[in-house]
């Protein structure tokens, strides 16, 4: 392959158009549509590498902001890079900062050349750039790095979120200049808040400038769920059909499921995990709250059929006791059965899609109220 990028359109879903893809990274391809599991701070909570081969994930996603505060950009690059410093060989994705625009609002400060950030661990002021943010998803070294962007609150009014969206694009176009690593794809995000005629100008200016790949930011971040699928509905349209789709930060079952269905390649939630350490586990009958009392003497796996460690090997009345005993083994084996769970889904929703059957699959799932 000439390009240490590409990505193939391998078939669409003729009743739905739901896509079914590979992109080709220098860490490997990735099958799409694909569920990333996130590794903030360079790890999959509770999970190892071999952990995360075992479950069959083919990609992850790590956080710039976290990984600059600590242990620093600098330090991963002497180390040789994120791959080797968690040591994992697969491709990975680092997000900006932008969501961490939304979610510090109380403690940062939005200017038009960038954003001035108050740590959360020590209070320690950190001036975040576009530039900024290239330098240190460079150093970082991940396949796929995210442009800097502002993440607006869904309750600010119009003017507000055409105020920020301009300011993505602006910014969009600083990492387009100061990014130089040709062996790392840089990703565009649209923005626009809830806005049908933001999303529309966003995904237009963004498919004009000709990146990669194109994240779609500012959704499942307040809103209800049919206001971000009627969003995904209206920039359908404007999304360059040859170049990946991620839709960030969204990833419970149903959301995977609706956001295929309406041409998402790429997803990434901590959903997953957190609920997971909280012994919440998912099936494809519904959640399983497994610290409940009704678990005590059941014997079964947490789901039939599942492949994963913790279903090959465990039973639900096991895992009920490690929780209710606060074992760390809990965790781990609800989290790989999680996020082998979320795998399985989309590989399934793949083979669904190459067989023009995405409708059918998706409605019987969505209709067992999953999540």
């Amino acid at each position: 392959m000439d390009k240490p990028f590409s990505f193939e359109l391998l078939h669409v879903d003729k009743h739905t158009g739901a896509r079914r893809g590979r992109l080709h990274t220098p860490h490997g391809v990735i099958e799409t549509p694909c569920y990333m599991p996130v590794g903030t701070q360079a790890t999959v909570k509770a999970m190892t590498p071999r952990d995360l081969d075992d479950v069959k994930a083919q990609i992850i996603l790590s956080n710039t902001y976290h990984l600059y505060l600590r242990p620093g950009h600098e330090l991963v690059k002497e180390a040789g890079g994120l791959h080797t410093f968690m040591h994992w060989d697969k491709p990975i994705l680092t997000d900006s900062g932008g969501f961490q625009v939304f979610s510090l609002a109380g403690i940062n400060d939005i200017r038009e050349d960038g954003v001035m950030f108050r740590s959360h661990i020590d209070g320690s002021k950190h001036f975040f750039t576009p530039e900024k943010v290239m330098e240190i998803e460079e150093a970082l070294g991940a396949d796929i790095a995210m442009c800097f962007d502002e993440c607006a609150d869904p309750s600010k009014d119009h003017a507000y979120a055409v105020r920020a969206m301009d300011r993505t694009h602006r910014w969009a176009e600083r990492c387009q200049m100061a990014h130089t690593r040709k062996d790392q794809a840089l990703f565009g995000i649209v923005q626009g808040s809830v806005y049908k005629d933001l999303r529309i100008e966003s995904a237009k200016t963004l498919a004009s400038m000709d990146f990669i790949g194109y994240g779609i930011g500012g959704l499942s971040v307040g809103e209800p769920k049919p206001v971000m699928y009627d969003m995904l509905d209206t920039i359908r349209p404007y999304m360059p059909e040859n170049k990946p789709r991620y839709l960030m930060g969204v990833g419970s079952p149903d959301c995977l499921l609706e956001g295929v269905l309406r041409g998402i390649d790429l997803f990434d939630c901590v959903l997953q995990t957190r609920s997971a350490r909280n012994g919440l586990a998912l099936t494809r009958n519904g959640r399983l709250m497994l610290r409940n009392k009704t678990f005590e003497h059941d014997f079964a796996p947490i789901e039939e059929g599942c492949d994963c460690y913790a279903c090959r090997n465990f039973t639900r009345a096991y895992i009920r006791h490690l929780i209710k005993a606060d074992e760390i083994l809990a965790a781990q084996l609800v989290s790989m059965h999680n996020l082998r769970f979320s795998l399985r889904l989309m590989e399934d929703a793949r083979t669904a899609i190459e067989n023009d059957c995405y409708a059918d699959f998706a409605a019987e799932l969505l209709g067992r109220k999953l999540f």
